[in-house]
């Protein structure tokens, strides 16, 4: 956290010139809004002296509150039913469209940036690159919502909703409220598509009587867990969302209904997603030795009702709601006015939210470290003191075999192949264990250190022999000695992640500790990436993180913005942000999404949270 608040303090730093021109890039890339010109300019493109009526009207949500009147029940209703895309559709079209927005601001600055500094263009060269800009950014960049109705439905955004369209608000509210309420629209409608998911992994899979007498009660109990209590909460929680929306076509606010929900209700998606390890390993059984089971499956798959999506894919729905729900109060976070009640409510509602996630991960990581670390247990066998292993609070970190080097330094005996033994480490977090391999899959240990009392140092190229070695050292092993190790890695990314994950405070030449302050690079994510080892980060289409370190064969070791998560992860997997305004604008994005709240709404919060589990 204090990282992040330097980093914070060093991105408002950036030229005050430039935010003016960050800010016009953005609404560009956000895509040309009905009213989003200036408050003198109504979206038909009349005057004020065509128009002098706009000059005076209301600009605040209150006022326009006032003057609005609800959404019948019925056209909501019909709204939701037009929904045409499923969960799993909706979430991967929303992050490509996220994605494609930060490729087109990143672009458009770096564009006008260049073309300022150029200073040659015609008129004739400036007017046509206007036309150019002039309509692309309407097609291409709307807000992510448009993408969650069919291709036949009238309804793409919270602006097209014909009551909206009738009633003039659009020539009220200014810009970023415009903005904020199809952030809002967002969430109400990625939820309806997600109950929409829901519903189908119940009705089509969970309820067919066919595959109810191919499964044991205890196997459809592990692989549906509780996803009735799971679709009950989402069906209430859309209701509460729905009447919300019926109150008025202004949307007053969603997050002190999502804070609600998420501290008093959502603790069933807990449950769901900590079952997730025992629900992908009965699945997996099941393809493998239930033939019936498989040929069910693959048919229900093929109906047209599924559009070509996977059970599994409706099986992982609730972690993947659970987590873009967090995501899509981060958006709605960045838009609402600073010190406002809806950034309070906003606040409140995404610390609830990220305390349901971490939940939900700390879940599902406790059942398989459990099992990994008997089954590491089992396999060492102790040349040294016995060390237990299996401890609630211990697990694996990074495992793997490196070659280690003895004798003296000199060119001749470097040339000796007796200089390289395999040596296999077990790092845990709070403890290294060292071993050598031997038959029968076992590993005989033969040192071991606390985490803590280890160092690290990288040697200075000294040619092919030497490279990727680098210095463990054991302040105090298991003999309480000072030991020393020279290893050597595979590759350079390889030795880099092991000197990361044996000393993470360490400091080296792989990054300077300024840059991280000043302005640190970073890249979004364009291809999923699911971690291959622990110390490996998986990546979602969309992220965004901070690049801390970076190899030459192709790896990084970044951190996440939006949860602070760290590993490493392909770099082809990702493309660089390279204009520094964006990356500054992030760095202020985040910072504000995880500022610390001030102590009086703290201890309002804590009240409301005390009050509704006395009602419990």
């Amino acid at each position: 956290m204090e990282l992040l608040a330097a980093a914070f303090s060093a991105a408002c730093a950036v030229d005050h010139d430039s935010s003016t021109s960050e800010s016009d890039t953005r609404d560009s890339a956000a895509g040309h809004l009905p009213g989003s010109e200036s408050s003198s300019t109504p979206g038909n493109g009349t005057t004020p002296e065509e128009c002098p009526a706009l000059t005076d009207s209301p600009t605040t949500l209150t006022e326009a509150l006032q003057m609005i009147h609800p959404i019948p029940a019925d056209s909501w209703r019909n709204l939701i039913e037009q929904i045409g895309l499923l969960y799993q559709e909706y979430r991967d079209k929303s992050t490509l469209q996220e994605i494609e927005t930060r490729r087109q601001q990143d672009a458009e600055i770096q564009s006008n940036s260049d073309g300022s500094q150029a200073g040659e263009d015609t008129p004739e060269e400036e007017e046509e690159e206007e036309e150019e800009l002039a309509s692309p950014p309407e097609r291409r960049a709307l807000p992510q919502i448009c993408l969650l109705s069919n291709p036949h439905s009238r309804f793409n955004l919270w602006q097209d909703l014909p009551e909206i369209q009738s009633s003039g608000v659009l020539d009220i509210l200014q810009p970023e409220e415009v903005k904020l309420q199809e952030a809002m629209f967002e969430l109400v409608t990625s939820e309806a598509s997600y109950y929409k998911s829901l519903n189908l992994l119940v009705s089509h899979f969970m309820e067919n009587e066919r595959l109810k007498k191919i499964l044991h009660p205890s196997e459809a109990h592990i692989l549906f867990s509780n996803v009735l209590d799971v679709m009950a909460v989402s069906e209430r929680f859309l209701l509460e969302l729905e009447h919300r929306m019926e109150e008025n076509i202004v949307i007053s606010d969603v997050c002190d209904i999502v804070y609600r929900y998420a501290a008093e209700h959502f603790s069933v998606y807990i449950t769901y997603v900590s079952n997730q390890t025992y629900q992908e390993r009965t699945y997996k059984q099941l393809l493998q030795e239930k033939a019936a089971f498989r040929e069910l499956i693959a048919q229900l798959e093929l109906d047209p009702k599924c559009k070509g999506l996977p059970f599994s894919s409706f099986l992982i729905l609730p972690f993947q709601r659970i987590t873009r729900l967090k995501l899509l109060v981060q958006n709605i976070l960045k838009r609402v006015e600073e010190r406002s009640e809806r950034e309070g409510t906003a606040l409140d509602a995404h610390k609830e939210l990220e305390m349901v996630v971490k939940a939900c991960n700390e879940g599902v990581r406790k059942m398989s470290r459990t099992e990994q670390m008997i089954s590491i247990q089992k396999k060492m066998e102790f040349k040294i003191k016995s060390v237990p292993i299996i401890s609630h609070s211990r697990w694996l970190l990074k495992q793997g075999e490196l070659q280690q080097m003895s004798g003296p330094k000199t060119s001749r005996t470097l040339r000796t192949k007796k200089l390289f033994r395999e040596i296999y480490l077990f790092l845990f977090n709070d403890l290294l264990v060292i071993c050598r391999q031997i038959p029968g899959d076992k590993y005989q240990v033969f040192d071991s250190a606390p985490r803590g009392l280890l160092r690290v140092e990288e040697l200075e190229d000294q040619g092919q022999t030497l490279a990727n070695v680098f210095i463990l050292r054991l302040l105090e092993n298991a003999d309480d000695r000072e030991a020393t190790y020279m290893l050597k890695a595979s590759s350079q990314s390889e030795m880099k992640r092991w000197m990361t994950s044996l000393a993470p405070n360490r400091r080296t030449k792989f990054v300077s500790f300024t840059s991280r302050l000043l302005d640190c690079p970073q890249v979004q994510c364009v291809h999923p990436y699911v971690a291959q080892q622990p110390d490996e980060l998986t990546l979602e289409l969309a992220d965004t993180l901070n690049v801390l370190e970076k190899t030459e064969d192709g790896w990084i070791f970044g951190e996440r913005l939006h949860d602070q998560e760290r590993g490493w992860f392909p770099s082809s997997m990702t493309e660089e942000i390279l204009n520094p305004k964006i990356r500054s604008q992030n760095l202020k994005e985040c910072f504000r999404v995880h500022k610390m709240e001030d102590p009086q709404r703290s201890q309002n919060k804590d009240r409301r949270k005390l009050g509704s589990r006395n009602r419990q």
